[in-house]
This record gives structure tokens, C-alpha cells and sequence, in this order.
């Protein structure tokens, strides 16, 4: 009697171990499962940066007008990114020349909400801090808090134009904060400035040697 009941306290503790065990593995599956899930999620995000990327420098190549190219470059932006206002800021000697799309032509200033907001003072400090600015930083640079805009409906930010020496310029995307700018539109634009930016110095430097006439 007393064998038997020793038998069963040692098969009990040998039940209970070998659960702990399996819970214990159980866990560990699931860590791994998502690290997994993870990494193939993180993957495909950095595979369509990328792929959007390869295909904007593609859509650009050969682009030696500078209207067009900066054309070519907002649609193309507005295309990955919905409902997505852009403008570029690009440096003029000491002033700032904005270029603005709807059509294949730039439009009137006028026309436009933020951009009406954006001082010498604030494109100049925009431009000199050479990063990538969210609103309240560009509040901290002077972006004035009234205006013809209603900003706190607004989710924007500002993206150097990086070059070898000083920065060009920036590009301000912004659109409606019930359809904030996530980190992924955050990546996809941030990938394009480095190229565009030869781009556009090189369509600059062309539009310098042969002038409209």
C-alpha cells in the first residue's frame, strides 16, 4: 500500500514536471514564431521601400528638365502616398523658389494652405538643420500657430534634399491627421533624396546653361 502510494506521488511529479516542460517549450514557440513573423513583416517593408525606389529612379532616369522632373517626382509620391499634398522647397541664391503641382504645370501659391505659412525665416531654418521635421519641430523654427491653415488638422513633415555639400533644399508632405503620415511614408520618402537630389541639381545646372528662352 505504502509502495503504491509512493508510485503515484512520484508519477504526479513527473506529470507536473513534464507540463511544466511542455508550457515551457510552448513559450518558446510562440517567441520564435514572432520573431519570425516579425522579421519576415520588418523584410517585406524594407523589400518595398526598395522596389518603390528602383522604380521612381527608373521613372526619372533621363529627366533633364527641371519642372518636369519635379513634376514627375510629386506625382509619383502622390501616387505611393494617398491623398498626399507635395511641394518643393529649393534654395535660390538666398531665397527659396516653391514648387507646387496639380497638373504638369506648378500652380499658384495661392492656391495652396500650409505652404502659405512657411516664412523665409522657417524654409532658411528648415533647410539649415539638414533633417527630417515633424511639426513641432517646425514650430520650434518659427512655423507660426495661426494662420490660414487649421494645423492641428494636420499631419506633415518636412525631408532634406541631401547633397555632397549643403543641402539644396526640403520637400513638405503633409496631409489630413485623420490619415496620419506613418513611418513607412516616412521611409519611402526618405530613400528618394539622395538621387533626386543629383537630379535636380544636375536639372538646375542644365536649366542654368540653356535658359528658356
Amino acid at each position: 500500500m505504502a509502495d503504491n502510494q509512493q508510485r503515484h506521488r512520484r508519477l504526479r511529479l513527473l506529470t507536473k514536471q513534464l507540463n511544466k516542460k511542455r508550457k515551457q517549450q510552448a513559450k518558446q514557440i510562440d517567441i520564435l514564431c514572432n520573431d519570425f513573423v516579425t522579421a519576415q513583416k520588418d523584410f517585406i517593408k524594407k523589400l518595398n521601400v526598395i522596389t518603390f525606389t528602383a522604380s521612381f529612379y527608373e521613372s526619372i532616369i533621363g529627366i533633364t528638365d527641371l519642372n518636369n522632373l519635379l513634376y514627375t517626382a510629386v506625382r509619383l509620391i502622390k501616387e505611393k502616398i494617398d491623398d498626399a499634398s507635395v511641394t518643393f522647397f529649393l534654395r535660390q541664391g538666398e531665397n527659396f523658389e516653391l514648387h507646387i503641382f496639380e497638373s504638369a504645370k506648378p500652380i499658384t501659391l495661392e492656391k495652396q494652405h500650409l505652404e502659405n505659412c512657411f516664412t523665409p525665416e522657417l524654409m532658411d531654418n528648415i533647410c539649415e538643420s539638414n533633417k527630417v521635421c515633424s511639426l513641432q519641430d517646425m514650430f520650434a523654427m518659427g512655423l507660426p500657430a495661426t494662420g490660414g491653415v487649421a494645423l492641428t488638422k494636420v499631419s506633415a513633415v518636412t525631408v532634406p534634399l541631401t547633397g555632397p555639400g549643403s543641402s539644396p533644399g526640403f520637400v513638405l508632405v503633409y496631409r489630413s491627421s485623420q490619415n496620419k503620415l506613418t513611418a513607412d511614408d516616412l521611409k519611402n520618402i526618405s530613400a528618394l533624396t539622395s538621387g533626386l537630389s543629383k537630379a535636380i541639381s544636375a536639372a538646375a545646372d542644365q536649366q542654368l546653361l540653356h535658359p528658356a528662352d
